[in-house]
């Protein structure tokens, strides 16, 4: 995959993420792939505002997310876990009823990163990404490949204001038109 170009005559901004895991299995303590997420934003230097980590309980995850959505120290949300196929995996079902916009080529291009490495096992994943009041909601699988993927291949980008041709950074001020 070519790397994108970024315009360095353009200053960075930082976004300001919280970072979701989703899991019954993991604590903070062996949250590996939330430790990824974690690091490469901070290294790409964004702002780390919020982490946590809760079961796969629809309920909790429902309870957590409008909580950041309306924090306006908080500009995006990505999510690591709960995206598969099985009765526990929830993630999808809590974030997607609080999209006031789907961003269909998140999944779509996720797809196809995916399916360069790990092939046609890409379709159990159901990660997605939208956007609520104002807040862009990323939701990644939980594996710590899956995560580099989505991070190294899309947000890492388009979380990016020098990105060109465009980016996620420059519309923010612009989610909440009438």
């Amino acid at each position: 995959m070519p790397k994108p170009p970024i315009d360095e005559t353009i200053a960075f901004v930082p976004v300001r993420i919280a970072l979701l895991t989703v899991s019954d299995t993991r604590s903070l303590e062996n949250d590996t792939s939330g430790d990824i997420l974690a690091k490469r934003i901070e290294e790409a230097g964004h702002v780390l505002a919020a982490r946590t980590l809760l079961r796969d309980d629809v309920e909790k995850i429902i309870r957590q997310l409008p909580e950041w959505i309306d924090e306006a120290r908080i500009d995006c949300i990505i999510s690591t876990g709960g995206t598969g196929l099985t009765g526990r995996d929830v993630t999808v079902e809590a974030m997607k009823p609080l999209f006031d916009k789907e961003i269909d080529g998140f999944s779509a291009l996720f797809h196809q990163i995916s399916y360069e490495k790990i092939g046609t096992s890409t379709i159990q994943s159901r990660a997605c990404g939208g956007v609520a009041r104002g807040t862009y909601l990323f939701a990644l699988p939980g594996s710590n490949g899956a995560v580099k993927d989505g991070w190294d291949g899309i947000l890492k980008w388009q979380l990016d204001i020098r990105h060109r041709p465009c980016n996620l950074v420059e519309i923010m001020p612009r989610l909440l038109e009438q």
